[in-house]
């Protein structure tokens, strides 16, 4: 029986226990119901939450499309997220990690691509964490689910269709009887995306003296289905405690067709081929979550116990079809698995203003990778030493931590430190964030945060893997973590039509991880090393305006100066304007710079119209990125080789759906 279906099983199980059942000596339970409209921005000393529960383009969106259309965020087409400018953004779920989410970039950016928007009930933006999280030397995204525990059943239901034959459908429900309240959901995706890319390396090498060109390009729309369920038990066995049980399951496959033409010259010779590859690619990603609470006389206990696994394949086995000079096609078996295993244990106790914590988790990744070169007429392989390996990184960490909140007429402050070891090294940091009410309607704040940032396990592995036809990645184990630090000054103004922000930050860091390119026997060869200093300074604000019940405006951006190798100026502007059912979010991101070149600017212009067709029906278009504005281009020069190209992820689609609501 698949895991899926375990679910299911267990989901019908407990509705039946849920279900009423009369006892002639249980008198009717009162019930009292409070009504309160949910404040859509809140800021606290630490964080800010954006309620997203009913943002229109979240009901036939993904999570990036949320997260894209949340103040202070800047997030690409093809999933990169900056906040105020910083790429370093650890994203959780329910304030927790998750195998899934701590991966790579690009692994990251294909889950919040594929995580339906319509579970999402608010957005967390921690831009400088407190001593009591573990935000791995940057900021925070807190994506917190929706979570019902209103007496009695309730459920929904929603789909949509685009272009290109891709669709979603979805359904959640929950049943709150007494103390026992169960809640889950099931999707479906055929989600797709359209890639361009093109690349141009000029390459030298100064030992032979040998100089050359590689021109790689490829257009390809990579389908995916993917497959999602989610089971929740919350059980109240006292008025002061809780339990929570929550597993979750997902599920992705595609089998995309590349075709990558490549284009090779070295002095006179020249040779142009096409590599083309079809896959297939698979992912599941489980996960399971049991906490414990208890509040009493002002004292909160909470513990908990999480497990998530990722097992990944990607196939990139391919034929080459030699055009010039004509021969014979090559055949190769290339195929990736990745296996990444989280454990977490975190227990936090607050008696009264202050706290202390404990948090140990251990992190696995397994990697197994061949290249092997195929026989056409035999099938048999053999195998590439360079790039055929397997490898296994273990990291366990462990954290304290204290915090202390003062609270004193006009001032507020929330004091912190945290001790942590983390596999060979050990670091202790403080935090500080301050508030003052300067006026009725206006706070000033003050941040700070020193910070470890540890580089992604598989950075550090000791052999070489094949990427694509234009890439292979080499570890590096000697890689190091960051030492980081961040400084944040701010103001706040808030009054019932009218509020706004205005800000500045300093950061630095020290030992900062950087990317290292080369190029060899035609091929880019990219690590990881230490390389020295960074720093970066800016500022940001943001207005929201909402003179009727109709009309909303909203703007926040960013201009910031980076400093690395070399620096440049960059920034950000997100735009949002509502009118009756119409929604307008625009976003644009300049050019900037990475240690060693330089990436051009992307826009996205969204548009969403949605219409109450009663009570519990409601309508949704969605039109997403209607200028194209996601195309990217790049620059990257070393001493050996420069690098020109674009990557352009097509984001312009057009959603239509459907949301039916039942509750009693």
């Amino acid at each position: 029986m698949t895991k899926p279906r375990y679910a299911a099983l267990l989901f019908a199980l407990l509705l039946m226990f849920a279900a009423p059942s009369a006892r002639a000596e249980d008198p009717p339970a009162p019930i009292v119901t409070v009504t309160a409209k949910k404040a859509a921005v809140v800021k606290k000393i630490d964080k800010i939450v954006y309620d997203v529960s009913a943002m229109p383009r979240a009901a036939n969106g993904s999570a990036q499309d949320v997260l894209q259309s949340t103040p202070e965020l800047a997030v690409t087409a093809d999933g990169a997220i900056a906040v105020k400018g910083s790429t370093q953004v650890t994203v959780l779920v329910d304030g927790k990690p998750t195998a899934l989410l701590s991966g790579s970039s690009e692994d990251r950016a294909v889950a919040l691509q594929t995580m339906s928007g319509a579970d999402i009930a608010s957005v967390e933006v921690i831009t400088n964490p407190s001593a009591a999280q573990n935000a791995n030397g940057g900021a925070i995204v807190n994506i917190v689910l929706k979570r019902n525990r209103k007496p009695g059943a309730h459920a929904q239901v929603q789909g949509s269709v685009s272009d290109q034959a891709l669709w979603n459908a979805g359904a959640s429900g929950d049943v709150t009887r007494g103390r026992l309240s169960v809640h889950g959901n099931v999707a479906v995706r055929h989600d797709g995306t359209r890639k361009l890319r093109r690349s141009a390396v000029d390459w030298h090498n100064p030992v032979t003296g040998q100089s050359g060109q590689t021109i790689h390009s490829s257009e390809v729309f990579v389908r995916r289905v993917v497959d999602s369920a989610a089971l929740g038990v919350d059980y109240a066995p006292g008025d002061t405690d809780s339990v929570s049980l929550t597993v979750r399951h997902g599920g992705r496959r595609s089998r995309p067709l590349f075709d990558v033409l490549g284009q090779e010259r070295t002095g006179d010779d020249e040779t142009i081929h096409h590599r083309i590859s079809y896959g297939p690619n698979t992912q599941s990603d489980d996960s399971a979550s049991l906490s414990y609470s208890r509040q009493q006389n002002g004292t909160a206990l909470k513990a908990t116990l999480q497990h998530s696994t990722t097992d990944a394949l990607v196939d990139k086995s391919y034929r080459d079809v030699f055009v010039v000079p004509a021969r014979a096609t090559a055949y190769s078996r290339g195929t990736g698995r990745s296996v990444r295993r989280l454990d977490q244990a975190t227990v936090d106790w607050t008696p009264g203003t202050w706290g202390v914590g404990l948090d140990v988790r251990h992190t696995s990744d397994a990697i197994d990778n061949v290249q092997a070169a195929v026989d056409p007429a035999t099938g048999a392989e053999t195998p590439d030493r360079a790039t055929t390996n397997a490898y296994a990184v273990r990291t366990t960490s462990a954290a304290a931590y204290v915090t202390d909140r003062i609270a004193h007429g006009k001032w507020e402050a929330l004091l912190g430190a945290r001790a942590e070891r983390i596999a060979r090294w050990r670091a202790f940091d403080p935090s500080l964030h301050v508030k003052y009410a300067l006026m009725e309607d206006t706070d000033l704040t003050f941040s700070y945060r020193r910070s470890l940032q540890m580089p992604d396990p598989r950075d550090r592995n000791p052999f070489a893997t094949y990427i694509d036809a234009q890439n292979v990645s080499r570890g590096n184990p000697d890689l190091g973590p960051q030492r980081l630090g961040s400084w944040e000054f701010g103001v706040n103004q808030e009054s019932p039509h009218l509020s706004g922000s205005a800000g500045a930050f300093y950061r630095t860091g020290r030992d900062t991880v950087i990317d290292a390119r080369t190029s060899e026997h035609d091929m880019l060869v990219t690590s990881k090393r230490n390389g020295g200093a960074a720093r970066s300074t800016g500022v940001t604000g943001s207005l929201d305006w909402k003179p009727d019940g109709s009309l909303q405006l909203g703007v926040d951006g960013g201009i910031y100066r980076v400093v690395l190798d070399q620096h440049a100026v960059s920034g950000y502007v997100n735009a949002r304007v509502g009118y009756g059912d119409v929604s307008v979010d625009a976003h644009a991101q300049s050019a900037g710079i990475t240690p060693q070149g330089r990436y051009g600017p992307t826009s996205s212009v969204n548009v969403t119209w949605k219409h109450e067709i009663g009570k519990t029906l409601s309508l949704t278009v969605n039109a997403n990125d209607i200028l194209d504005g996601s195309r990217r281009a790049y620059r990257i020069d070393t001493p050996t080789f420069r690098q020109a190209g674009f990557d352009h992820f097509v984001a312009r689609r057009v959603y239509v759906g459907l949301v039916k609501r039942f509750s009693p």
